[in-house]
C-alpha cells in the first residue's frame, strides 16, 4: 500500500500533469478574451441588418480562433497529459465559399473548441490555483520553524487557530503535516486534477462516444490485419526454410542412403563412406529442424520465461549483448512469444546491417504493459520500408494492440521502443 502512494513520485507523468495544470490559466487568460470579444462584436453586427456582412467575417474569424485553439489545446494535452484526441471536426463538404460558410455553423464540435475557450478561464484558473496551493501550502509548513520568528507576533495563522514559535509540540506537529501533505496529498491531487482536465478535454475537443467505437473499431480492425498479414508471413517463412533447409537436406540423406546400399554388396569400403556421409547428412538435418522449431517456439521459453530464453538468444549472437529483464509476473504466453521474437528479430538486425559493437536490451513491465528497448551503437538509418524486418515485427506487435517506435538517425545509434498490452 505504501508502495501504491508513492507511486506518483516514481512516475515522470505526475511533473507533466503539473506543468498542464498551471499552464491552464494562462490559456484561459489567452482564449477567453478573444473568444468573448468575438462572440458579442458577432452578435452586436447581427442585430443591425446592413452589418451582417462585417458580421459574417466577424463570424468566420471567431471559428477560425476555435480552430487555432483546438488545434493548439489537443496538442498540449497529447505532450503533456498522454491524451490523444482526435479532430472531431469533419472537413468541408463544398467548394462554394457560402456554403462552407454555413457548414461551420452546423458542425457541433465547432461550438465545443469555442464553448472550450470560455471555459477554459474559470476551470483552468481553479485547477492551476489548487494545484499551487496543495504544493506551496505543504511546503510553507514544513518550512515553518525558519521562518516563523520573522512573522508578526512570531506567529502563523491557519484559519481558527494560531501556530507561533511556543509552545514547540504544535510547531513540529504542523510541521509533520505538511511533510505528509507534500508527500502523499500533493501528488494525488495534482492527478485528479490533470484527470478531471482530460475529462473535459475529451467532451469539448474530441469526437463524441459514437466517434471514438468508430475509431477504436477501426484501430481493431487494422489490428487484425496487421495479425493475419503477420500470420501468413510467417507460415511463408516455415514454408520456405523447410523447403531450402531440411527438405533438400532429406532429399540428399535418402539419395546417399541409395548410393550406400547399392555398394554395400560391390564396394563395401565405399558403401561404408557413403553411410558416414548421410549420418552427417542426417546429423545436419536434425540440426535444421531444430532451429526451425526454436524460431516457432522455443521450449525454454514456456517452462522457464522471458529472461532465460532471451539468455540464450544473447549467447548466439556474434555482437555482445547486455540483457536487463524486470518482470515480477509472466506476461500471458501469446506477449512472451512476441516480445522473444522482437528482441530475436532486433538482434538479427543488429548483427546483419548495424555493423555495431555493443547492444543492450531492456525489458520491463509497467503496470499492464510490457516495455521493450533495443539499443545498439551501429550506424543507423533503420527504415522500416527498406527489408529489415521492422515490417513484420510491427504487424506482429498491432495483432496485439501495441505499438512500435524506431529511433535511428543516420549515424546511430538506434533505439528500438515496442510497448505491448499484458493484461493477464
Amino acid at each position: 500500500m505504501i508502495r501504491e502512494l508513492l507511486r506518483p513520485w516514481r512516475e515522470r507523468q505526475t511533473w507533466w500533469d503539473l506543468v498542464h495544470l498551471v499552464l491552464d490559466g494562462f490559456v484561459g487568460l489567452a482564449t477567453f478574451p478573444v473568444v468573448l470579444s468575438g462572440l458579442v462584436v458577432s452578435g452586436a453586427f447581427l442585430l443591425i441588418p446592413f452589418l451582417w456582412p462585417a458580421a459574417a467575417i466577424s463570424l468566420w474569424c471567431l471559428f477560425l480562433c476555435g480552430r487555432i485553439i483546438g488545434h493548439v489545446e489537443r496538442s498540449r494535452f497529447a505532450a503533456l497529459l498522454g491524451v490523444n484526441l482526435a479532430d472531431p471536426v469533419p472537413p468541408l463538404p463544398s467548394a462554394n465559399p457560402w456554403r462552407r460558410f454555413v457548414a461551420r455553423f452546423k458542425v457541433a464540435a465547432r461550438w465545443r473548441e469555442l464553448a472550450y475557450g470560455l471555459l477554459i478561464l474559470p476551470l483552468g484558473l481553479v485547477t492551476m490555483l489548487v494545484a499551487l496551493a496543495v504544493w506551496c501550502v505543504s511546503a510553507a509548513m514544513i518550512l515553518l520553524p525558519l521562518y516563523v520568528r520573522g512573522l508578526p507576533g512570531d506567529s502563523a495563522k491557519f484559519g481558527l487557530f494560531t501556530v507561533g514559535w511556543e509552545p514547540q509540540p504544535a510547531l513540529w506537529f504542523v510541521t509533520l503535516v505538511g511533510v505528509a501533505a507534500f508527500v502523499l496529498v500533493a501528488p494525488w491531487v495534482t492527478i485528479g486534477l490533470a484527470r478531471f482536465d482530460g475529462w473535459v478535454g475529451r467532451r469539448l475537443l474530441g469526437p463524441p462516444g459514437g466517434d471514438e467505437m468508430r475509431q477504436r473499431v477501426t484501430q481493431l480492425e487494422s489490428s487484425r490485419s496487421a495479425a493475419v498479414d503477420s500470420a501468413e508471413a510467417e507460415r511463408r517463412r516455415i514454408e520456405r526454410d523447410l523447403h531450402d533447409g531440411a527438405q533438400q537436406r532429406l532429399v540428399s540423406l535418402a539419395m546417399g542412403l541409395g548410393a550406400a546400399r547399392e555398394r554395400l554388396e560391390s564396394d563395401p569400403e565405399r558403401g561404408r563412406e557413403l553411410v558416414a556421409e548421410a549420418h552427417e547428412e542426417a546429423k545436419a538435418a536434425l540440426k535444421d529442424l531444430r532451429d526451425l522449431v526454436r524460431g516457432i517456439h522455443p521450449v525454454i521459453l514456456e517452462d522457464r520465461g522471458l529472461d532465460p530464453a532471451l539468455s540464450a538468444v544473447v549467447a548466439r549472437s556474434p555482437v555482445p549483448v547486455s540483457l536487463n529483464v524486470e518482470i515480477e509476473e509472466r506476461p500471458p504466453a501469446a506477449v512472451e512469444s512476441t516480445a522473444y521474437f522482437v528482441v530475436s528479430e532486433a538482434l538479427t538486425n543488429v548483427a546483419r546491417h548495424a555493423q555495431a559493437h555493443a547492444a543492450q536490451v531492456n525489458i520491463v513491465r509497467a503496470g499492464d504493459r510490457l516495455v521493450i528497448e533495443v539499443r545498439d551503437d551501429g550506424l543507423g538509418g533503420a527504415d522500416a520500408s527498406n527489408g529489415t524486418g521492422l515490417t513484420g515485427l510491427r504487424n506482429r506487435i498491432a495483432g496485439h494492440g501495441g505499438s512500435m517506435h524506431v529511433v535511428s538517425p543516420l549515424g546511430g545509434p538506434t533505439t528500438l521502443l515496442v510497448e505491448i498490452p499484458c493484461r493477464s
